[in-house]
C-alpha cells in the first residue's frame, strides 16, 4: 500500500471495537478450493476502546499496550504517524478467550490512527495490512456492520475472507457468555500448529454443514425461531468441536465451561457452544427473564464460571471525533460516525 498523508484539523479520535463470538466454521475441507467459512455474531457489553490523541508526550498505555506498539509500528508503513501521538487502550476484551480480541484492538487502532491522520484506510485494509483476518472475516465484518455474519472462506489470497451474509439478530433474544478467567484458548504457534496437524476435514460431513447453514440456520435466524436456529448452531459446533478436540483437549476446552454447557442444556437450552478455541462458551435463550434465571443458576452451581447476559450488537463499532470542551479546556470527544463501510 503507498503512504497516505491527508490534511487534518482532528486532535483525538475514540473508536469501540465489539467483541464478537465465532460460532462455527462452515468448510474445513477446503477442497471446493475455499476453506474455513465462519459464523460469527457481535455483543454488546464487552468491547475495546481506544482512544489516540495528538499534541501529547508520545506512550501507549493500558491493557494489551505491548500487542498496540506492534500494531502502531507497522501501521507507519502506510500512515504518516508524528512523534507526538498518545494511545489510550481504555478498556480491551479478554485476550485469548475467542471472543476477537487481536483482531478488534488492531481495527479499532488502526481505524483511530487513520481517521486521525485524515487518511482512508477501510476496515479490511488494516486487518491485512496488521495480519489480521487470514482464516476468518467476521472480525472487520460485525466491526464494519455487526449483526450475525457468514464470511466466504478465505481463497487463494491472504486478505480476509469475504462477507456473504449479514443479518439482524433478534434484539429480544439474549447471549449468555460463560467465562473462564483460569483458562485460554488456543493461539499463535500452537494454533497455527493445530491447523497443520489435524486430519482433513471429512468432504461429506463439511458438505452437511453448508447445507446445515443454508437450510436451517439462517431461515431460522430470519424467521426468530430459536428451536430451529440453535438445533443448527449446536449441531455445528458439536462436529467441529469433536474434529478439534484433539488439538484442545476435548469438545470444549475448559472443563469447566464444559460441565456449565451441560448443565445448560440439561435445563433445555436449545443453542450453546464455544466460540472459536474457547474457552468462552455461549448460550442463546429468548428473553431477558430466562438469561437472569440461568445466569443465577450458574453462579450458584458453577463458582469458577463467569456467566454474563449481552445482547447481539446489529451495528458496526463506534467511531467518535473531537466534540465540544470540557471546563477544564481538555479535548472532548463526542459521537461522530460509525465504523467504515456504514
Amino acid at each position: 500500500m503507498p503512504t497516505r498523508v491527508h490534511s487534518n484539523a482532528a486532535v483525538a479520535v475514540a473508536v469501540t471495537a465489539p467483541a464478537r463470538l465465532h460460532m462455527g466454521f462452515v468448510d474445513l475441507n477446503g477442497s471446493l478450493g475455499r476453506k474455513y467459512g465462519s459464523l460469527g455474531l457481535a455483543v454488546d457489553g464487552l468491547a475495546t476502546r481506544v482512544v489516540v490523541r495528538r499534541g501529547s508526550a508520545p506512550s501507549i498505555t493500558g491493557k494489551d499496550a505491548e500487542r498496540a506498539g506492534r500494531y502502531l509500528e507497522r501501521l507507519r508503513a502506510v500512515i504518516d504517524i508524528p512523534g507526538d501521538l498518545s494511545v489510550v487502550i481504555e478498556s480491551a476484551i479478554p485476550s485469548h478467550a475467542g471472543l476477537g480480541s487481536g483482531t478488534q484492538l488492531a481495527l479499532a487502532l488502526g481505524t483511530a490512527v487513520s481517521r486521525l491522520m485524515g487518511s482512508d484506510l477501510s476496515a479490511r485494509e488494516i486487518a491485512h495490512l496488521l495480519d489480521r483476518g487470514a482464516r476468518s472475516g467476521i472480525g472487520v465484518a460485525v466491526f464494519e456492520d455487526g449483526g450475525f455474519v457468514v464470511d466466504g472462506g478465505r481463497g487463494a489470497t491472504d486478505t480476509p475472507p469475504p462477507l456473504i451474509s449479514r443479518m439482524p439478530f433478534p434484539q429480544n433474544w439474549r447471549v449468555l457468555l460463560l467465562l473462564d478467567p483460569q483458562s485460554t484458548g488456543l493461539h499463535g504457534q500452537a494454533e497455527s500448529s493445530a491447523f497443520r496437524t489435524l486430519p482433513t476435514f471429512p468432504e461429506r460431513e463439511a458438505e452437511r454443514l453448508c447445507r446445515e447453514v443454508m437450510m436451517c440456520a439462517l431461515p431460522a435466524l430470519a424467521e426468530a425461531d430459536l428451536p430451529t436456529f440453535g438445533k443448527a448452531i449446536s449441531d455445528i459446533q458439536n462436529s467441529i468441536g469433536d474434529y478439534f478436540s484433539p488439538a484442545q483437549g476435548g469438545r470444549y476446552t475448559s472443563p469447566r465451561i464444559a460441565r456449565a454447557l451441560d448443565f445448560l442444556k440439561a435445563r433445555g437450552v436449545h443453542c450453546i457452544g464455544q466460540s472459536s478455541w474457547g474457552p468462552t462458551g455461549f448460550a442463546v435463550v429468548d428473553t431477558e427473564i430466562a438469561a437472569q434465571t440461568l445466569r443465577s443458576a450458574l453462579l450458584s452451581n458453577f463458582p469458577d464460571v463467569e456467566p454474563v447476559v449481552c445482547v447481539a450488537r446489529n451495528r458496526g463499532g463506534d467511531v467518535c471525533a473531537p466534540g465540544s470542551v470540557y471546563r477544564d479546556g481538555s479535548d472532548a470527544i463526542s459521537p461522530r460516525h460509525r465504523a467504515p463501510g456504514n
